[in-house]
């Protein structure tokens, strides 16, 4: 959810607690004894309990002061041994308290288990640090920090609040508040709050669009505001089903309305592309391609009508295949221009891998539908009208 931000060079990342060593003391046993000339008298047995004691040891590392140890762990983070960097981080949190390191060991150690995807140890970190108060630098940057960590753990509502603190502080420059707002947005959604969603992400949108001068915020939110009001707008669509056996009449009002929300979703997408942003730009056209394909994909897959006779059926089904490749080429067009943009700015994510192989995929079923077109079908003039 969050963009990521470099490590910490002032103080490192700190790492998570060192091998637990379970020591348990119980069952010493004393006796006494008496004088040689005298016989033993019978000491009554005593039994001495402790409480279990945790021992934690790393003796690895048990011999290096704090400087040794962050210096370690920036090694390690810079070569992206994550694992590496979180235990020297960790053990530099944790045994040294006064440690003039110690709040970007801290901060670090949390972008470690980060990068290692183990968001309880992340969120343990960045806790100890957040302030989404009155926090400036590092104690405002963990508290965003916690907010992805609970947007990880689908903790949602827990990180829509945390953000809303953020996004409500005047003291903060807009593009901090506005990152909050937006990411807020997107944990309302999550949450199953859509209509809450589009209100915080086009008060986002609103604010952004009222700025005179747009470089005084960061390009990368109000691109992902724009993407996620699309997905709403995509959800809505999921939603609408099409349904033969309620008749062509509902069956047709059905499509229309789903090709309405079509275009609403491509709309926010659009404006997506717009911004300028080049992840957010590639992730909306790669979107924007996948609703026609699946569009095709319901209108190939639904049968006719029932009422429809046989005649009917047939002239139905042609048309259909016009629609069809219409959504086929509108598909292609967009994967092949979000490509070029994707190659022009250098972008390399997930969306551009999904864009190459949905592309082929596209242009594989165009090429099968061409193929599968009547050769002796009669010009348009020719045939007999339908009434």
């Amino acid at each position: 959810m969050v963009n990521g931000r470099a490590l910490k060079q002032k103080h490192v990342s700190r790492w998570w607690w060192m091998a637990a060593l379970g020591v348990v003391v119980s069952g010493c046993r004393t006796t006494g004894s008496a004088a040689r000339e005298e016989p033993q008298a019978k000491v009554p047995k005593q039994e001495l309990h402790f409480d279990a004691v945790t021992v934690t040891a790393d003796l690895e590392l048990d011999k290096l002061n704090d400087e040794e140890l962050f210096a370690g762990g920036t090694s390690a983070f810079a070569a992206n041994d994550f694992q590496q960097a979180a235990r020297y981080f960790g053990r530099l949190v944790d045994f040294f308290p006064d440690s003039r390191h110690r709040r970007a060991a801290l901060y670090n150690a949390g972008l470690a288990h980060q990068r290692l995807k183990e968001w309880e140890e992340a969120g343990h970190r960045f806790s100890e640090l957040s302030d989404p108060t009155r926090g400036q630098g590092d104690a405002l940057d963990a508290a965003f920090r916690v907010a992805e960590v609970d947007y990880h753990l689908e903790r949602y509502e827990q990180a829509s609040k945390l953000l809303g603190i953020i996004a409500a502080r005047e003291d903060l420059p807009l593009n901090r508040r506005l990152e909050a707002q937006v990411q807020q947005g997107i944990c309302q959604l999550e949450s199953g709050s859509p209509e809450t969603a589009e209100v915080t992400l086009r008060k986002a949108l609103s604010t952004y669009d009222a700025l005179e001068d747009k470089g005084e915020v960061d390009d990368y939110f109000p691109a992902q505001a724009h993407f996620f009001i699309g997905e709403l707008y995509r959800l809505h669509y999921d939603g609408v089903k099409l349904d033969p056996a309620k008749g062509a009449d509902k069956l047709a009002q059905d499509l229309n309305y789903k090709a309405e929300l079509l275009l609403s979703a491509q709309g926010h997408y659009l404006r997506s592309i717009r911004v300028g942003n080049g992840y957010w730009a590639t992730a909306a056209g790669t979107q924007i391609g996948s609703l026609y394909e699946n569009l095709y994909e319901h209108m190939v897959n639904s049968p006719a009508p029932a009422e429809l006779d046989a005649s009917e059926a047939e002239i139905y089904r042609q048309e259909l295949r016009k629609k069809i490749r219409v959504l086929l080429t509108k598909s292609i067009n967009i994967y092949e221009r979000t490509l070029e943009t994707a190659e022009r700015i250098g972008s390399q994510s997930t969306f551009v891998d999904r864009t190459r192989e949905s592309l082929a995929k596209v242009k594989a079923l165009l090429l099968a539908d061409a193929e599968g077109e009547p050769a002796s079908a009669a010009p348009s003039s020719e045939r007999e009208p339908h009434t």
